[in-house]
């Protein structure tokens, strides 16, 4: 959510391609594909009618052949799903240019696990927000109100971690002219303090 409020601060567009990943996980789950199948999945890239607009609490609706499909997006079942499907190099290839088209539209804050390495190399600033295994664990886990185990959560992470940084295309790591902001123990008004002074605000 630190995006989203930097993009409204600044009075920017905001964009997080996760959703994008995610909306080809929901069609791959809708047409029984399967998320090993790294052909048909880059294929649904191709057919799918993505619209993204501005507005709702996460800024922004995703539409998908004209359906608003922006909370089925963020479904436990779409959650088990986008990490395998981001992580075919060619899906990743073929919703690129649908990101940098997005991103050339205006201003804007992209949210994403390669924005600074792959999609936006360029850009003004580049912040890389981290924090220990442990720390998104717990955040993850009061996100979802507590409702599983802490060491389920903290197994899901582990895993999406590893899938994330260790896949051929895109791996997750910091570009190497990102800010680097290690945010654990810090509470979202000190966040938000240290990013204002880094963009300048």
């Amino acid at each position: 959510m630190i995006g989203l409020w930097l993009a409204r601060e600044l009075g920017y567009a905001y964009l997080d391609t996760g959703a994008l990943y995610r909306a080809i996980a929901l069609m791959a789950l809708r047409h029984g594909v399967a998320v090993s199948d790294g052909e048909r999945l880059t294929s649904l890239v191709g057919a799918a009618d993505l619209e993204l607009e501005p507005g709702g609490s996460r800024g922004f609706q995703l539409f998908l052949g004209g359906e608003d499909v922006t909370a089925a997006l963020f479904e436990a079942y779409v959650n088990e799903a986008v990490s395998p499907v981001a992580a075919h190099a060619g899906v990743r290839a073929a919703l690129l240019p649908i990101q940098r088209r997005l991103a050339a539209a205006g201003r804007v804050v992209m949210v994403g696990r390669d924005i600074g390495t792959v999609v936006m190399p360029g850009a003004e600033l580049k912040l890389y927000l981290d924090a220990s295994l442990e720390e998104r664990a717990l955040r993850r886990w009061e996100q979802e109100g507590r409702a599983r185990e802490f060491s389920a959560v903290l197994e899901d992470v582990r895993g999406r971690d590893l899938l994330d940084s260790e896949r051929a295309s895109s791996p997750l790591r910091a570009a190497s002219d990102a800010v680097v902001l290690m945010t654990d123990g810090m509470g979202m008004d000190e966040e938000m303090g240290r990013i204002r002074e880094l963009v300048g605000m």
